[in-house]
C-alpha cells in the first residue's frame, strides 16, 4: 500500500496525473524491483511513463536507447519541462558539439541526470561504454523495440548489439523494452536478442476505438482528392506519409501553393532544419507535415487529427505505427491509405537485388499490407489479428470504410471445405498463391514440380473467379481455420478450429472483396459538385461550342475537346483561372475562347442553385512545367523532334503527347520545319483539309478515310497537332 501511494505520489509530483493508465503501474512496480520487463503498448497508450518515472525514483541514471534524435529531443525537452532544470535529462549523440558532450558527461557524473539518451550508433562507441562503466547506470530502456527485428518494420543492425554492450557495462542490469508494434514472431525476436526470454511481458490491446480507417484506391488526381481532404478539415494537424524524398518534396510544395501550411520532413534535410519543422508543428505554426518515415517517431503531439499514405505503407507493423500518430489525445483521429498496384510493383522491385532471406521476409510483409488494402473485411479485425489479437468486428462500430460499405456476402461452407482439405492433402507446404494457382488451373512451374495439376483440385475454382478465392482464404486467416507459419514464407497450416471444422462442417457466410476502381475517390460529400457529370451542362457547352466553332469556320474540337467539357461539367468553374485549370485549356484557350463559356456557366450555377467544389483547382508549381517549357524552347530553336525527346530521356510517342497537350492548352508552336521534311506538302493539304469539315479529331477516323497505305498515325498525328495549333490558338 505504502508503494502504491508512493507512485501515485511521485506520478503527481513529476506529470501532474492522479491515476496510471492500464499497465502502467504494475510495468513501473516490475522496474523498480530488477526485474526484466517486455511492454508492448500501442502508441498514445503512455509507454514514456513506463520507464521516466522509474528512472527519477531510482538512484543512478537510467540509459534510455532511443532510434531518433528527433525523439530524444522531444522527450528530453518534455522531461525538463516537468523536472523543473535541464541537468535532469540529456542526450547524447552526433548531433552534440564537443563541449556540449563534455557538461552532458559532468552533469550524468555529478548525479543531476536521471535519463541519458543514447542512440545505438553512439552507445556502442569504445568511448561512451567506458564512461557508463563509471557511472551507476539503474537500468536500461530499449525504446521502439522492434527495430531489433529482421521482421520489424525499421529494423536497425546496431540493435541487435544492445545486449553485447550492456553485458560490457556491468552484470545484471535490469532492461525494460518498449515497442507500440510487435507481431508474436518479432516479440519473440526481441525478448531472444536482449536475452530476457524470462521478462515480466505486459501486453495491451492494440485496439485504438477512436481511430477511423479508410483506404482508397489511388488515381492520377491524388494530390487534387489530398487536397480536398486537408480543406475539409482546414485548422486541423495532419501528416501526410510519402515512400521518397522527391514525392515528400513534391507534395509539400504542392500543398503550400494551395494555401495549406506544410512542410516537408525526411533525412535529406540539415538537421537543424528538421528540428526547426518538428518544432513548428508541435508550435501550431503548421498544420501539415509532409514526410517519410522518419517523422513522428515518439512525437508527442495529441491532437493530430489525421494521417495520410500517399503511398501504400511498406509493412503493417510501419502502418499501425504511423496510423497511430492520429488522435493520441483518444479524439478524432482519421487515418487514410491510397492503394495501387504500381506502388506495390514498385516496393517489389526495390527488394530485387537484396539477399534472398532478406527479399523472402520482405515480400512476406508487403503481402499483408496488400491482403489489407484489397479485403473487404472489418479493417480494425484485419489489423488486430496481424497483431495476434482477436476482434469481433460488431465493436468497429463502424469505425472503418469496410464495416460502413455495403457488403455482398457468398455462402463459404463447400469453398471453406475445398481449401482446408486442398492444404491437409498437401501437407500444409504451400502458401495461398500456389493454392490459388492450383485452383485458377494455372500451370507454374511449382504446381508442375508437385504434379499438383494432376489432382481433383486443378482449375476447380476457375468458375468461381480470383476474388471468392482471394477472399475466401483471407477470412479463413482471419476466422482462425488456417494459420500463416511467418518463419516460413508464409505456408498456410490447419489450426485445431480448421481441422474441427473438417469433420463437423456448418453453415457460414464470407464477405466478397470488391474491386477498387478509381472512380471511388471521388468525393460523395458533394451533391453535384466534383462527383457525377452534369450532362444537362454538358449539352448546353456543347451548343455553345458548336455556335462559336460555327462563327470561325473551325471544327468543334479546335475550340475545346470533350474531356475539357466534361470536367467544367464536374468542377463548374466560373473565373478565368479556375478555367485555365481545366485540362486541355490552359491559358491561351481560356483568353481566346473562354468568356463566353464562364457566362454560361455562371448562369447555370446560379439558376440551378450549384454547390460548386470551391477547392478543386489545384495549382501546380512551375517545375512540374518545366519539360513543356524546355520542349517549346526546343521547338522555337528548330531542334529535330527525335533528338528532342532523346535529350529528355523520352520516346517520341511520349513526346508527341507532350507537344500535343502543349497545342491542345492554347499554346501556338510551329512545327512545319519538321513536319515539311517528312510530309510533302500536297499530302500536308489533303490532311488539313480532312480535318477542316471533321466533326471529331479522332486519328483512327481520320486513316479510315484517308487511307492506311498513304498516311501512318504519326503522320497523322504530327498534322493534327499542326492544325489545331495554327486554327486554334
Amino acid at each position: 500500500m505504502q508503494i502504491k501511494k508512493s507512485l501515485i505520489d511521485n506520478l503527481q509530483t513529476f506529470f501532474g496525473f492522479d491515476n496510471f493508465k492500464g499497465d502502467q503501474e504494475a510495468i513501473i512496480t516490475s522496474i523498480l524491483n530488477k526485474e526484466d520487463t517486455f511492454v508492448i503498448m500501442p502508441t498514445g497508450g503512455g509507454k514514456s511513463i513506463c520507464y521516466q518515472l522509474p528512472a527519477l525514483m531510482s538512484e543512478g541514471t537510467a540509459l534510455v536507447i532511443s532510434p531518433l534524435i528527433a525523439l530524444m529531443k522531444n522527450q528530453v525537452d518534455q522531461l525538463r519541462a516537468f523536472g523543473g532544470y535541464d541537468s535532469i535529462a540529456h542526450f547524447l549523440n552526433s548531433s552534440l558539439t564537443k563541449t556540449e558532450t563534455t557538461r552532458v558527461k559532468e552533469d550524468v557524473t555529478s548525479g543531476k541526470t536521471k535519463l541519458l539518451y543514447v542512440a545505438p550508433e553512439s552507445l556502442i562507441k569504445q568511448e561512451n561504454i567506458d564512461f557508463l562503466q563509471s557511472i551507476t547506470v539503474s537500468f536500461v530502456a530499449v525504446d521502439e523495440a522492434h527495430c531489433i527485428s529482421e521482421w520489424g518494420h525499421d529494423f536497425r543492425p546496431e540493435y541487435r548489439k544492445i545486449r553485447q554492450v550492456i553485458n560490457n557495462i556491468r552484470e545484471n542490469i535490469p532492461v525494460i523494452a518498449l515497442t507500440a508494434t510487435a507481431t508474436p514472431k518479432v516479440q519473440n525476436d526481441i525478448q531472444k536478442n536482449l536475452q530476457m526470454l524470462n521478462a515480466n511481458v505486459f501486453k495491451s490491446s492494440f485496439n485504438r476505438s477512436n481511430l477511423y480507417y479508410e483506404v482508397r484506391p489511388k488515381a492520377d488526381d491524388i494530390l487534387k482528392d489530398i487536397i480536398r481532404y486537408i480543406k475539409n478539415n482546414t485548422g486541423k494537424s495532419g501528416i501526410v506519409y510519402c515512400l521518397s524524398r522527391k514525392k515528400v518534396e513534391e507534395v509539400a510544395n504542392a500543398l503550400e501553393i494551395n494555401g495549406i501550411r506544410s512542410l516537408p520532413y525526411h533525412a535529406g534535410l540539415d538537421p537543424k532544419v528538421r528540428a526547426e519543422t518538428q518544432d513548428k508543428f508541435l508550435m501550431e505554426e503548421v498544420d501539415v507535415i509532409v514526410a517519410t518515415i522518419a517523422f513522428g517517431m515518439g512525437i508527442d503531439k495529441p491532437d493530430v487529427r489525421y494521417v495520410i499514405h500517399h503511398d501504400v505503407p511498406k509493412s503493417m507493423e510501419g502502418y499501425y505505427q504511423e496510423t497511430g500518430r492520429a488522435g493520441r489525445d483518444g479524439g478524432e483521429g482519421n487515418c487514410l491509405a491510397y492503394y495501387s498496384e504500381k506502388d506495390v510493383d514498385k516496393l517489389a522491385k526495390f527488394m530485387k537485388d537484396k539477399p534472398v532471406a532478406e527479399r523472402e521476409i520482405g515480400t512476406q510483409i508487403l503481402k499483408e499490407v496488400i491482403d489489407y488494402s484489397e479485403s473487404a473485411v472489418c479493417r480494425r479485425k484485419q489489423i488486430l489479428h496481424y497483431f495476434g489479437e482477436n476482434f469481433n468486428e460488431a465493436g468497429c462500430s463502424d469505425m472503418c470504410d469496410n464495416c460502413r460499405a455495403q457488403k455482398q456476402y457468398f455462402q463459404a461452407e463447400e469453398y471453406l471445405t475445398r481449401v482446408l482439405n486442398m492444404v491437409k492433402d498437401f501437407g500444409e507446404k504451400f502458401d495461398d498463391h500456389h493454392l490459388m494457382n492450383v485452383l485458377m488451373g494455372i500451370e507454374t512451374a511449382q504446381v508442375h514440380s508437385y504434379k499438383h495439376q494432376q489432382t481433383v483440385y486443378f482449375g476447380s475454382g476457375k468458375q468461381d473467379g480470383v476474388m471468392l478465392w482471394k477472399s475466401l482464404i483471407r477470412q479463413a486467416v482471419l476466422n482462425n481455420f488456417l494459420s500463416k507459419d511467418v518463419d516460413n514464407f508464409g505456408l498456410l497450416k490447419l489450426t485445431k478450429s480448421g481441422k474441427s471444422y473438417l469433420t463437423s462442417p456448418y453453415s457460414l457466410r464470407f464477405i466478397l472483396n470488391r474491386e477498387m476502381k478509381a472512380a471511388e475517390t471521388e468525393d460523395t460529400g458533394n451533391k453535384q459538385g466534383g462527383g457525377a457529370l452534369d450532362t444537362q451542362l454538358l449539352q448546353m457547352l456543347k451548343d455553345l461550342r458548336k455556335k462559336i466553332a460555327k462563327q470561325k469556320n473551325l471544327p468543334p474540337f479546335v475550340i475545346f475537346q470533350d474531356p475539357s467539357l466534361e470536367e467544367m461539367c464536374t468542377h463548374y468553374p466560373i473565373t478565368m483561372d479556375e478555367l485555365k485549370h481545366i485540362s486541355g485549356v490552359g491559358n491561351g484557350k481560356a483568353m481566346k475562347f473562354g468568356s463566353a463559356f464562364l457566362e454560361l456557366i455562371n448562369k447555370y450555377v446560379e439558376e440551378n442553385e450549384i454547390d460548386r467544389p470551391v477547392d478543386f483547382v489545384v495549382k501546380t508549381t512551375a517545375n512540374k512545367s518545366a519539360l513543356k517549357v524546355s520542349i517549346i524552347q526546343n521547338i522555337d530553336r528548330q531542334i529535330s523532334l527525335e533528338d528532342i525527346a532523346s535529350a529528355k530521356g523520352i520516346s517520341f510517342e511520349d513526346l508527341l503527347k507532350e507537344v500535343e497537350s502543349i497545342v491542345s492548352s492554347g499554346t501556338k508552336l510551329n512545327i512545319a520545319y519538321y513536319i515539311d521534311e517528312i510530309i510533302d506538302e500536297d499530302r500536308q493539304d489533303e490532311v488539313f483539309d480532312y480535318f477542316k469539315s471533321a466533326e471529331v479529331d479522332s486519328i483512327d477516323m481520320a486513316l479510315d478515310e484517308l487511307g492506311t497505305d498513304d498516311y501512318n498515325r504519326e503522320e497523322i498525328q504530327l498534322m493534327r497537332i499542326k492544325f489545331l495549333s495554327e486554327l486554334g490558338n
